[in-house]
């Protein structure tokens, strides 16, 4: 007979980079888990949306949640922080507008760049790079 924690479906994990849920699916999956992504068409329609719903749900039954848990921790952890960036001024995860990846880093200013910064201070030289998308933004 079939509890309530048989059918019950939970969120484990949101994404900001569609990859990653992926990724991560695809190991639940291969271990016999059964899960599924949500939200994510919205997202891709619309990145600007990520923040707003929380990113992407990777959904699971609540009874396979420890599986899920260990399959994850033998793999190690999946979540890159090299690649995670963290606005100074405003303590906000840095997003791209573009495609909504966590995978971008600061641009090379150049020498061009930093000169101007020496001569006029004021100039806002702060820019991303998308890794993903290739896109720059500030």
């Amino acid at each position: 007979m079939a509890t309530e924690q048989d059918d019950k479906i939970i969120t484990f994990e949101n994404y900001y980079d569609v990859m990653l849920a992926h990724i991560v699916r695809t190991k639940l999956e291969d271990n016999g888990i059964a899960c599924f992504i949500a939200d994510e068409n919205t997202i891709t329609a619309n990145p600007i949306y990520n923040q707003a719903i929380g990113g992407i749900k990777l959904k699971i039954f609540e009874r396979d949640l420890e599986r899920c848990r260990a399959i994850l921790a033998a793999d190690g952890d999946l979540h890159d922080q090299d690649h995670i960036e963290i606005d100074e001024e405003t303590n906000n995860l840095v997003i791209c507008p573009f495609c909504a990846s966590t995978n971008v880093g600061p641009t090379d200013p150049g020498k061009f760049a930093s000169f101007i910064s020496v001569v006029l201070p004021f100039v806002n030289n702060k820019a991303w790079h998308c890794f993903n998308c290739q896109q720059d933004f500030e």
